[in-house]
């Protein structure tokens, strides 16, 4: 059946209703279970997740142009062209932006020659890259943050195994260290970087 000459459904309904699921899977492990997990940054959740629907859509649809692997290199050429107009994204968010967009690629254009079977394989083998690498990667090393701090007496060197002990508990982690930064005696604030190891 065919409205205006264009087919109302064909075969390739089920297959791409099959690859979005097995891509939106593989997507959420990679983006909410690897990604939030580690960093528990909001920001770019939205962001991973419309960008790899709509490069997997794009990518789908246009492959009945026959356009497989230049469509596919335009679209990595576009992504590398873009910039966000915000703040600074660091390498690791690009990283995960990139395998967002591979992954959709690859699940998109998939043909023939490539089983469900090893399409699956090819997508756990990428997620499972991503975890052991984020499970190696920051182990031992210390990571920092700064914060405003206002008891300001502790800051003293004498009450530096208070001051540690105070922030601990505040921040539910052991710190390693601690530098004291300015001081606003105004204010009666500090700002201080603590630095913690990364044992997750």
């Amino acid at each position: 059946m065919t409205i205006f000459e264009v087919p109302l459904f064909d075969e390739d309904f089920y297959k791409l209703l099959f690859r979005f699921g097995i891509n939106i899977f593989f997507l959420t492990i990679i983006i909410r279970f690897l990604y939030f997990k580690k960093t528990q940054n909001k920001e770019f959740l939205f962001t991973y997740y419309m960008i790899s629907v709509i490069v997997f859509f794009i990518c789908f649809t246009l492959k009945k142009l026959e356009l497989d692997l230049g469509m596919a290199l335009g679209l990595f050429a576009i992504f590398g062209i873009i910039r966000y107009r915000t703040n600074t994204v660091s390498i690791k968010e690009m990283t995960y932006l990139f395998v967002v967009i591979g992954v959709s690629v690859i699940n998109a254009l998939a043909n023939k020659k490539l089983s469900y079977a090893e399409l699956v394989l090819t997508n756990s083998i990428i997620v499972l890259t991503l975890y052991l690498t984020e499970s190696f990667s920051n182990h031992g090393i210390l990571l920092s943050k700064k914060i405003t701090y206002s008891n300001i007496e502790n800051l003293k060197p004498e009450n530096r195994e208070k001051l540690i002990a105070e922030l601990e508990q505040i921040n539910g982690i052991k710190i390693s260290d601690v530098k004291i930064g300015s001081v606003d005696l105004n204010l009666n604030t500090a700002t201080i970087k603590i630095l913690y190891e990364d044992n997750e």
